[in-house]
């Protein structure tokens, strides 16, 4: 795992921003990328997720969010 993209409409509504700033200071290896709009429109209005490579990762808060990356990554 290399890069990972946030989408940041998904940051203002549902709230990934805290699981930005945490993965970015916890694993500064991994380039974290800043989108303005992913394209998951159907995605991003119910769920937290964020893309890695060309798949979607989703919870349904920030809070799991969080911790799936963190079991992504090991």
């Amino acid at each position: 795992m290399k890069k990972i993209k946030y989408c940041s409409r998904n940051m203002k509504n549902n709230g990934t921003k805290p699981v930005y700033k945490a993965m970015k200071s916890k694993y500064p290896e991994i380039k974290m990328k800043k989108k303005d709009c992913l394209g998951n429109c159907r995605t991003c209005k119910h769920e937290c997720f964020v893309m890695i490579k060309s798949d979607t990762v989703k919870a349904d808060s920030a809070d799991k969010l969080y911790k799936q990356l963190k079991r992504l990554i090991g």
